[in-house]
């Protein structure tokens, strides 16, 4: 990206290249108080930041981020995504979502914040052995009767 490129456009592109080798790159690019959180984690703090995706290399298999859209509001950026790989230990389940993040941006340049939006009911818990059984109930639960 070029050096004229909006901070999130350089963000978005340094999570579609993701690699474990490229953690530290990304991690450059966030402010030392970068708030993150996700629908399992809220974390402060550039040290936390990292071992979610130091975690997220641990546990999955060829995790890879497709940034499908950005857009840039007034106070905040919005990266559209997918994200795809397979858990490594048991059950060894496939992993697709989609999902938004949330970012802002400070004066100079870093990330603040990185809120991920995503189901994960539907996305991940429904696909697991015995909390899928308790979480497909719970869907249902909310689905209309018609569909």
């Amino acid at each position: 990206m070029s050096k004229s490129a909006h901070p999130a456009d350089t963000y978005a592109q340094a999570f579609a290249t993701l690699t474990p080798d490229s953690v530290d790159q990304l991690c450059d690019l966030v402010s030392e108080q970068i708030y993150f959180s996700d629908p399992f984690n809220q974390i402060t703090g550039k040290a936390g930041f990292r071992m979610v995706f130091d975690h997220m290399y641990t546990t999955c298999k060829d995790p890879a981020f497709d940034i499908t859209d950005i857009a840039h509001s007034q106070h905040a950026s919005y990266l559209r995504w997918r994200m795809t790989g397979k858990l490594k230990s048991w059950p060894h389940t496939e992993l697709d979502f989609t999902g938004m993040t949330e970012v802002r941006v400070a004066s100079d340049g870093l990330i603040t914040h990185h809120i991920d939006h995503w189901d994960s009911a539907s996305q991940l818990l429904q696909k697991l052995p015995i909390i899928g059984i308790v979480a497909r109930a719970i869907l249902r639960l909310f689905r209309l009767p018609s569909h």
